[in-house]
């Protein structure tokens, strides 16, 4: 459950944004809320209302269940979980995008064609001349207007207000006064008829100190009523101001402190004397100090009356408990102490006068050491004032980049005041007493500024904060900060007075710029924003945050819905970091991948504003060359987001603009003939810039949304931007001028440029130049430029036209053909933009490509191209194709690991300097491209050997290819489909490689589930993954294939044998586990096959398939067992006792869940082995009925099974003593039990033998179970309680058994072995909270109650009193032989000790020989550990996990419906974890085992099929 409050979600309007739930959330009870508007309903940010979940599938499921938000309001919007009883779990931010509109008919402006140029707007003069004056915005190519503040202004800068309601007065004419509908009115002709949007300023955090409402309304600033925690500060002020008249007065000359400051002796002067006459007579400490005398008579007086308290403790203690109560008036020791903890940490012996003086003495003493710290606490205040005073003081007055400030004077003070003194000037001593008169005191108003480095969530004036008292603030001394508190009760005419500011500017205004935005308090700013919008929905909000984190910048974007963040060019240190800024803030890189419409929603980056220049700047002039304005201006056109530009810049203005002190109007445009007070495209750069701004909006416009920067020298960059549907670039190269070329060495060897594709013509050749004009004329009334300098531009002209570009060459290079460019003349300040398209025959070869990708989206349609000629096999869908390929095919075309491949001859693809595929097929690609793909990571491997050559898309056609076939056809549509990306540009291959696998991939998916049940389906997406278990675990082998089944079956396939060249039988086998048990003799294990059946098999409805493995199996019985490993002849092992009893599991299963399922056992199973001594036989010699082939099963268990393996000793298992190839099993008489083995060998699933001399465990069953295992036991159960119900209704014609014992013959009916096992189960198996229970033979191995033993009959007793997971399965084979109540006591012991994140721990942790970690290669001394001895004694396996929940499920159905519901939310809770790993694993699949805690285990499979197959299960039953 994430925090996401910091991180940036940025959609645009029309999206679909769904809330679904992460693993941890699953089977819970969540509900999600929002502030976002509901259909009909306006926006109120402190009102939230839940959403609702839909279920796409039409189950309630919650893996894929989502809440929806239809995004058509801009604005911020905040979201939360509940979960349970959890009101706030987690939440956080969607930012949802304006959409901007320009002209008559109100067209949209998209966020990233914006060209913003800024206006001082006390520079526009009278509001009849503003047309005049901003007309050079809509001539240079500008499309928006950003407007300083319109409002009356302070005495200083113009972002400092007088009042917020008053246009400036100064905008009006004698005679004419001019109002906010005036205003209004030049905006929209503007937006009408200019096709160009006004923005303005708005500042909330301060007003002018000259403000008049401000004198009405005291309360709306920091004042010493209000704020008296600010009266150390104030004093500090007052003080440093009468220091500073008597400075500038002489009065400290002969003391070294002059009012002219020089030098360092000076500073020493003033540091002496700030300590000796300010801080020392200002006694600052007093207003955080206890009045020691009435403190300690109060507390006298409270002993004396009885109210004692505990022992006296000791001086560290007390100092501890001693609470200080703050003085709510912040006077001069105003504080006092709590006496109940003073009276709780001093106490007396008695009452006695002299113990109670004696302990008043005590307390006296740490008041005094309170004092004495709280006087350090001020001094370290005054050493850090005192260092911000001289700091300031040497950078205003001896500082080479300070404004030096010359002598102190009342003007100039020593440093700036904090606060306002509207009286007439008095005395310090005066002064002090104002401070009590609350009429006066109201008065003293705080100062605006700010603090480098602090906070920006943090309000700098509220309690808490001492930056005024330490001097820290750099103070803006006309300005008056503002204090809303934290509601508009705590203020009431601010925020009415602001409220009314906000509405008139959302009226007037498309956007707004939040000036100081990160002094603002974040509450005002979001209510106030409210405000606007609920005028003006899709308000643009842009601000200028200097926080210097990402992650806080995130904060105000969130609560405040900031549209664009203001980036300035200039604050980079060069080309290298302005390439960077470039990059970041373009949408993607150039040949990014092509992304899925519906797709994780990411943390995004807030959009930028890129400035070349800002108010605030120094014009480049002072600090670069002036040539340097244009390939500057070049840089930022070319990023992919709003662009900006302040007015005079292109004017090539040579001094930065005063905020306070300009009184100069900006020149007028006149496109005839430049005079001195106007300019036209001759003027500075604007030419250049005309043309750039058109050139930014329109590959904006045009979908050009991908950005490659690339420093080719020193000052040399180029900017590429890209369209992803047309595949047209236009790349800008330009050179820097940082230093004048005119003053500073450059060379004119500039590298050569490999453009890839073919230049249609140079969009625009730009350089700085001087003519020949008077430069001496200068306007007193406009602001002027450097009318010498003007750009020379060219713009859509060919190559062989440009003045710069020497050589053109098409050369063709391993990357593609191209153009390589050899320049001339290249000289700093100069720029180039080519257009480039792809050379034509790569443009046709895209452009069918495309046109055969619309089948897949429908994003392809644009630069599609119908071709001359289709090749045949692309004339059709694909999924015509996939629609011939069998499941087994699939298994061909999607997976296969490296040994599966290996065994055809082959092996999966390798990527050199990383690693090789997981798989042959498909998947193998789609792991690594779904990771790489939403993070867009084209320097990947993977990437760099698609770009390098074709031998990965060879690689993918030739395989499939060589199969031949429905699966070779596939192949050849690889093939014609790569053979276009084989002409394209190479930069383009992995996006379009991509584009094709992706699309395959989903294809063959799609004809995956259609061949499948309904179960899959309809289900979710979890259950379709799980399914395509089914695909990755069955294929037909290449060495070993099923047993020949009997060739009088009908529906059995057939293919050509690559080795006999002969028609045979090729049914489908199961891999075990990938990589480890899919070749060879160690694919087909009977166990995990049958396990596995009933999930990977039945419930995915491949029933045919099931059918012909079931009965290749049947015609391998022997001994009445089915072989453990399904090997040669000479290599089937009949070791295993549990595989036949899965076996017949899985009949019954077939039977109960396909279409007339029981004709099964009608049908006819060739023998190998007709008798034990048998020799194998060929299909078709010995055939009987299946229901013959269990008969003999049953009848062989009843009479007991004894022999030795075939081929036994070493050779056959070198880790086994020869007593251990001795095999038994058999059914207990008297119990009906099924039993068998020894402490010799271990034969059912946990099967670990040991193999390490030197622990010396070699040879020994880690866990044998010999005896009967429990669910063994139940799987009998099963089977014979089936076999009656089948014989009941004619399906099986065998009602008993029948045995030879003592030379006679005895019948058991399966009725009688029914009842025998119902009768003893729960008598022998459970272990009962009695500790005198007379069924319990061995109470003293009893080490938990309430639980089923795992065994009953070992050889090893204590065995049989272990934990493990093996009592759920015969539960979900045979719940009738547990009592509810029991079985759910039992499951609840396991959940609490076994249950895992992922499997069951296979034994007990409180169990001495349990180990979690299991590790195959440790040999060491430890018995129980050494060689992977502990294999199932704690390592968490996967498919016991999917009983258990089954087992839970079934009983807590029993139990209720509350309890019911409870389990089936904990189920779904669990198997999240499950989905998680599915999707995140590259195997896509489910380990067989994790180690303790889920914990990865190297040595597990990665992908196992019993795994799958148990999960599949328990959704089918949920």
């Amino acid at each position: 459950m994430e925090k996401l409050e910091r991180s940036l979600f940025r959609l645009e309007q029309g999206f679909e944004l769904q809330f679904r739930l992460g693993p941890t959330l699953q089977g819970k009870e969540v509900q999600v809320y929002t502030n976002y508007p509901a259909k009909d309903h306006k926006f109120d940010r402190l009102k939230f209302h839940s959403l609702d979940w839909v279920y796409p599938n039409g189950q309630e499921d919650d893996c894929d269940k989502y809440c929806r938000l239809d995004l058509i309001v801009a604005g911020s919007y905040q979201y939360y979980f509940s979960c349970g009883d959890k009101e706030k779990v987690s939440g956080g931010y969607i930012v949802v995008d304006p959409v901007l509109r320009v002209g008559a008919n109100n067209d949209i402006l998209p966020l990233d064609c914006i060209s913003s140029q800024t206006y001082l707007a006390k520079c526009l003069g009278p509001l009849d001349k503003w047309l005049d004056r901003v007309r050079v915005a809509k001539e240079t190519g500008y499309n928006m207007i950003h407007f300083t503040p319109l409002q009356k202004l302070g005495v200083s800068s113009c972002y400092s207000l007088a009042d917020q309601l008053e246009l400036n007065p100064n905008f009006s004419l004698e005679g004419k006064h001019y109002t906010w509908r005036d205003v209004g009115n030049l905006v929209e002709t503007v937006r009408k008829d200019w096709n160009m949007l006004c923005i303005t300023d708005v500042v909330y955090n301060q007003t002018a100190a000259d403000s008049e409402w401000i004198d009405l309304h005291p309360e709306c600033g920091y004042n010493l009523v209000n704020s008296p925690y600010l009266k150390p500060a104030w004093l500090l002020d007052r003080a440093l101001w009468h220091l500073s008249c008597e400075v500038a007065d002489g009065k400290y000359a002969e003391q070294g402190l002059p009012a002219l400051i020089q030098h360092e002796q000076h500073i020493n002067a003033l540091q002496g004397i700030l300590w000796q006459q300010v801080f020392s007579k200002l006694r600052l400490w007093e207003f955080l100090q206890v009045s020691v005398d009435e403190a300690v008579e109060q507390f006298r007086q409270l002993l004396q009356a009885g109210s004692l308290g505990v022992t006296s403790r000791s001086s560290t203690d007390c100092r501890q408990q001693l609470k200080m109560v703050q003085d709510p008036q912040h006077r001069r020791f105003g504080n006092t102490v709590d006496m109940e903890s003073a009276l709780d940490t001093f106490a007396p012996h008695s009452r006695s006068p002299s113990d109670i003086q004696e302990c008043c003495n005590c307390f006296r003493r740490r008041l005094e050491e309170l004092n004495s710290e709280l006087y350090k606490e001020m001094n370290c205040h005054a050493e850090q004032a005192t260092n911000c005073i001289v700091g300031n003081v040497v950078y205003e007055r001896l500082a080479e980049q300070g404004p030096k400030l010359g002598p102190v004077t009342r003007k100039y003070p020593l440093c700036p005041r904090y606060f306002t003194f509207p009286f007439e000037e008095m005395t310090f001593e005066e002064e002090m007493h104002l401070m009590e008169q609350k009429d006066k005191a109201c008065h003293f108003l705080a100062h605006d500024g700010s603090v480098t480095g602090n906070n920006p969530l943090r309000n700098l004036a509220e309690s808490g904060s001492e930056v005024y008292l330490r001097r820290e603030l750099v103070c803006e001394s006309d300005t008056i900060k503002l204090r809303y508190g934290e509601r508009p009760e705590d203020c009431p005419y601010l925020w009415a007075h602001m409220n009314k500011y906000t509405e008139i500017t959302a009226k007037l205004f498309c956007g707004v710029r939040l000036v100081n935005c990160h002094s603002t308090p974040v509450h005002v700013a979001e209510a106030m924003l409210a405000a606007a919008r609920a005028i003006r929905p899709d308000l643009y909000v842009i601000a200028d945050l200097c926080t210097g984190s990402q992650l806080t910048d995130n904060v105000f974007v969130n609560r405040l819905g900031i549209t664009s963040l203001v980036r300035d060019a200039r604050s980079a240190t060069g080309s290298q970091e302005e390439g960077g800024w470039l990059s970041w803030f373009g949408k993607e890189p150039v040949g990014a991948f092509f992304q899925p419409s519906l797709r994780p929603l990411i943390p995004a980056v807030t959009h930028t504003m890129f400035m070349d220049g800002t108010l605030n700047d120094h014009s480049p002039i002072q600090k670069r060359s002036v040539y340097d304005f244009l390939p500057s201006s070049a840089l930022v056109s070319m990023a992919c987001c709003a662009t900006g530009s302040t007015r005079g810049y292109d004017e090539l203005l040579p001094n930065q603009i005063s905020l306070v002190k300009e009184d100069h109007l900006y020149s007028c445009w006149n496109p005839e003939v430049q005079k001195c007070d106007q300019v036209n495209l001759k003027t500075g750069i604007m030419a250049g810039k005309m043309a750039l701004n058109k050139l930014h909006q329109e590959l904006a416009a045009e979908g050009f949304t991908q950005v490659y920067v690339e420093q080719l020298d020193e000052d040399v960059v180029t900017v590429t931007r890209h369209c992803p549907s047309s595949h047209q670039s236009v790349l800008a190269v330009l050179r820097r001028a940082v230093k004048n070329p005119e003053g500073h060495h450059h060379t004119d060897n500039v590298p050569p440029l490999f453009i890839p594709g073919q230049i249609e013509e140079v969009v625009l050749e730009a350089r700085t130049i001087v003519r020949d004009i008077n430069s001496d004329r200068r306007s007193d009334i406009n602001i002027n430029s450097l009318p010498e300098y003007t750009a020379e531009i060219q713009e859509h002209i060919q190559l062989k036209d440009s003045k710069v570009v020497k050589k053109a060459a098409m050369v063709s290079k391993h990357s593609g053909v191209g153009q390589e460019i050899l320049f001339k003349k290249f000289k700093p300040g100069c720029i180039i933009i080519f257009r480039v398209t792809l050379e034509s025959r790569s443009r046709e070869q895209l452009g069918a490509l495309r046109r055969h990708l619309i089948q897949f989206s429908p994003q392809y349609q644009t630069g599609s191209l119908a071709e001359h000629s289709t090749p045949a096999v692309l004339t059709k869908p694909l999924m015509t194709i996939m629609s011939r390929l069998t499941l087994a095919d699939m298994n061909m075309l999607l997976y296969r690991c490296d040994a599966e491949e290996r065994e055809d001859g082959g092996g999966c693809y390798d990527i050199p300097s990383w690693l090789s595929l997981h798989y042959g097929g498909l998947q193998g690609l789609m792991s690594v491209l779904a990771e790489i793909r939403p993070k867009n990571e084209l320097g990947h491997s993977l990437c760099d050997n698609l770009r390098g050559g074709d031998w990965m898309m060879d690689f993918i056609s030739n395989r499939l290819l060589a199969k031949g076939g429905a699966v070779g056809e596939v192949g050849h549509w690889f093939q014609a489909m790569f053979s276009y990306l084989k002409h394209m540009p190479r930069y383009l291959v992995p996006c379009y490689f991509d584009a094709i696998i992706q699309g395959a991939y989903t294809t063959a998916l799609e004809a995956v589930f259609k061949q499948m049940s309904s179960f899959i389906q309809n289900g979710s997406s979890l259950v379709k993954q799980l399914a395509l278990g089914s695909v990755q675990m069955y294929g037909v082998g290449h060495c070993l294939t099923l047993p020949t089944i009997s060739p009088h079956l009908k529906d059995v396939p057939h293919c050509l044998s690559e080795i006999t060249c002969q028609d045979n039988q090729c049914c489908v086998s199961l891999a075990a586990g990938l990589p480890h048990f899919c070749v060879g003799v160690f694919r087909s294990w009977g166990r995990d096959t049958f396990i596995a059946l009933r999930g990977l098999m039945l419930l995915t409805g491949r029933h045919l398939e099931a059918r012909n493995i079931i009965l290749a199996f049947a015609g391998t019985l022997r001994y009445g067992l089915i072989p453990n490993l399904l090997g040669p002849d000479s290599y089937l092992r009949y070791n295993c006792r549990d595989a036949v009893w899965w076996w017949m599991q899985c009949i019954q299963e077939f039977c109960t869940l396909v279409p007339d399922g029981v004709s099964i056992l009608k049908c006819p199973v060739s023998r190998m082995f007709p008798t034990n001594v048998s020799d194998p036989q060929p299909a078709g010699a010995w055939d009987q009925p299946l229901y013959d082939v269990v008969q003999e099963v049953m009848q062989r268990h009843m009479q007991g099974i004894h022999f030795r393996e075939n081929n036994a000793g070493p050779q056959l298992d070198h880790n086994m003593t020869d007593e251990g190839f001795n095999v038994e099993a058999g059914v207990d008489q008297s119990t009906g039990f099924v039993y068998g083995g020894s402490r010799f060998n271990c034969g059912t699933w946990m099967d670990k033998m040991g193999e390490s001399e030197r622990a010396q465990n070699k040879g020994i069953p880690a866990t044998p179970r010999d005896g009967s295992a429990v669910e063994l036991v139940g799987l009998c159960k099963s089977t014979v309680r089936w076999l009656v119900k089948l014989h009941n209704i004619g399906h099986f014609p065998h009602a008993a058994v029948t045995i030879r014992r003592g030379g006679q013959t005895y019948s058991v009916s399966y009725v009688e072995w029914d009842h025998k096992i119902q009768e003893n189960f729960e008598k022998n198996f459970y272990i009962s909270h009695d500790p005198h229970d007379p069924e319990e033979k061995h109470p003293q191995l009893v080490h938990k109650r309430g639980i089923y033993k795992d065994s009953f009959g070992a050889s090893s007793p204590w065995c049989d009193y272990q934990l493990r997971p093996n009592f759920p399965i015969a539960m979900v084979v045979a719940p009738e032989l547990f009592t509810v109540e029991k079985a759910w006591e039992s499951l609840d012991v396991a959940e609490r000790k076994l249950l895992g994140p992922l499997g069951m721990k296979t034994l007990d942790p409180d169990d001495m020989v349990y180990c979690g970690v299991y590790d195959n290669n440790l040999d060491n001394d430890k018995f129980n550990q050494a060689k992977g001895f502990n294999y199932h004694q704690g390592p968490e396996w996967l498919w016991p996990m999917g009983y258990f929940l089954r087992a839970k499920l079934y009983f807590a159905k029993k139990m209720g419906k509350e309890t019911y519901d409870k389990t089936v939310n904990l189920v779904k809770n669990i198997l999240s974890h499950h989905a998680v790993h599915l999707e995140r694993s590259p195997w896509k699949g489910l380990p067989g085992l994790t180690n303790e805690n889920g914990q990865h285990c190297p040595f597990s499979c990665k992908s196992q099929a019993s795994s799958l197959a148990a999960i599949l299960e328990v959704l089918y039953d949920v």
